[in-house]
Parts: C-alpha cells; structure tokens; sequence
C-alpha cells in the first residue's frame, strides 16, 4: 500500500499489483492522510504487513505555513499497530552513508533547514551540519540538538560562501 504523493507514484509503479499489499510504505502523502486510508493500512499492519517509512519528516513548509509531515502518521501507526517502521531516508546514519558511497564522511557538509532530519542525522554520520535560516526553519531551532550544528547561516548562498572560504 502506497502511502505517497501521486507525483511519486511513478518511482513505485513496478510494485503495484492486485495481490493483498504485504507492507505499507509512507512518505509525504497529504491527500491520502485521512481516516479511511490510515484505517486500510493500520489492518494492513495487523495482519502482517511491514512498515516502511520513506522519512520520518516531523513538519514541512507550504505557502500557507507549516504543516504536519508524514511522521506523525508513522508514529500514530506504529503505536496503533505495535509495528516499528523501517525509515530508508532522513534521519538515519544508513541513508547519509548511502549517499555519501565512499567519501570519507569529514570531507562532506549537509546544508538543511531540519535542524533534527538535516542537520543531527548528517552530524551522528559524521558529516559536518549547517542549518539555514530558511524554508520550515524556527527560530531557537540551533539550541535544541547536542552537539548543535557547525555553523547557522542566514541563507543557502551564505552557507556556501562559508565552505569556500573554509570556513566549515
């Protein structure tokens, strides 16, 4: 069962079929985050199926402000279900190593607006964290992961004039 913007869809058309889903995957899907969706994959889950969390986005920025992302449905689910969702992408040491492939994880830098997805998990891989100033950013965000980020800028240029001016 696929849990996911229609816009996504089309990475995920060779798992679609017409057998009874065996996991439940959920990434940013405000349009199927209703009851009756919610209710198909929390039956799902009772009867065996696996959770499968694209992210685990707490909040995420739209025109009209912030908005509830899809881990608030994951954690909802799991704790309906007693199924523990396996995240693949952000925050997890797993997907920055992915995409890191073989560089050495100090010689990269993660620019994120997510002071927890962006900047704590690119920092427990390794990687150096600046968090900017933008997009879903709150003020204060900086004092509330330990160690904090390695550096806060105003803006996604302002970080990278930092980096090739060495100062990260």
């Amino acid at each position: 069962m696929l849990l996911i913007d229609p816009a996504a869809m089309e990475d995920f058309q060779d798992l679609v079929t017409d057998d009874i889903p065996n996991a439940v995957v959920i990434g940013l899907a405000p349009s199927k985050f209703n009851y009756d969706e919610l209710n198909k994959a929390f039956r799902l889950l009772l009867d065996g199926a696996s959770l499968i969390a694209i992210h685990e986005g707490r909040y995420y920025k739209r025109p009209d402000g912030l908005a509830l992302g899809p881990g608030a449905f994951i954690k909802g689910l799991e704790y309906s279900s007693n199924v523990k969702a396996e995240v693949v992408g952000k925050p997890t040491i797993e997907f920055f190593k992915a995409a890191l492939g073989d560089l050495d994880p100090a010689q990269a830098v993660m620019i994120g607006d997510d002071i927890r997805d962006d900047v704590a998990g690119a920092q427990a891989a390794g990687i150096r964290g600046i968090l900017v100033q933008t997009g879903k950013y709150r003020t204060g965000d900086e004092k509330t992961i330990t160690p904090g980020p390695t550096k806060v800028c105003n803006s996604f240029v302002q970080a990278v004039e930092s980096i090739l001016d060495g100062i990260v």
